[in-house]
């Protein structure tokens, strides 16, 4: 999991998986159209997806295409987001009965 927290940690890296959660499989050049962002700077925040796990690729004859792998994200927050927010749902369920007992 500390590959992704890494990937997620870059700006860049980020937009690239927002582009993808936009329009999934697409290929280098696609991802690179409208980034002020070198070929080769892609190529590197890709890879470094890849590692993660957060991008899977597929070749289609002579292209290689991207796409999103959003299971390491759904981790994370079923790991580290949920459980944290169960004891404040809780409490506020807890203070909501409170608010309507006292009103009544």
């Amino acid at each position: 999991m500390d590959e992704v927290f890494k990937a997620l940690a870059d700006a860049s890296r980020r937009s690239l998986l927002d582009r993808l959660h936009a329009r999934n499989g697409q290929t280098l050049n696609e991802l690179c159209d409208g980034l002020a962002m070198s070929r080769q700077a892609v190529t590197k925040h890709l890879a470094i997806l890849e590692a993660a796990n957060l991008v899977a690729t597929h070749k289609h004859g002579r292209e290689k295409l991207h796409y999103l792998n959003p299971v390491p994200i759904h981790e994370i927050g079923e790991r580290w987001i949920r459980k944290f927010e169960h004891g404040k749902l809780a409490a506020l369920s807890t203070l909501k009965r409170q608010l309507e007992k006292r009103d009544e």
